[in-house]
């Protein structure tokens, strides 16, 4: 089970099992963003069953899945909703973390300031310098 904590707030990861959910409670997450799609992921690991195991440890759960290199703009504006209504920090997970930190990138594009995103990103292990201009505006 990885940590890559982006910040505070969102820590990414790749996918996780089940049995490891009480490990992010025991950890202060609060919700849990699955963005990898059921259909990559056998039964035991698609979002319903995620789903079960984060609330019987008293987690929230979200399910905003991210097909690879497509990131409409209802998906970033509900991640953007997602982490500003909802209780964090956040535990997100997909096939690498890279999905997730970029939704969560795009997600803070006119939040945050463009470096910042890529410098936080960085810190956890994901490079995403490529999308500089999205960010920027």
């Amino acid at each position: 089970m990885d940590f890559n904590k982006i910040n505070d707030q969102i820590t990414v990861s790749s996918q996780i099992t089940p049995e490891e959910v009480t490990i992010l409670k025991e950890k202060g997450f609060k919700t849990v963003i699955c963005n990898r799609p059921d259909m990559e992921v056998e039964g035991d690991l698609g979002s319903e069953a995620m789903e079960k195991a984060a609330k019987e440890a008293g987690l929230g759960f979200v399910y905003l899945p991210v097909t690879p290199g497509q990131f409409p703009e209802e998906l970033i504006a509900e991640t953007a909703r997602v982490l500003s209504e909802e209780d964090g920090p956040f535990y997100a997970y997909c096939r690498s973390g890279t999905r997730s930190t970029t939704v969560w990138a795009l997600a803070q594009a006119g939040r945050m300031d463009a470096d910042e995103i890529i410098s936080q990103a960085a810190g956890a292990g994901y490079d995403m310098q490529g999308l500089k201009p999205y960010l920027a505006g």
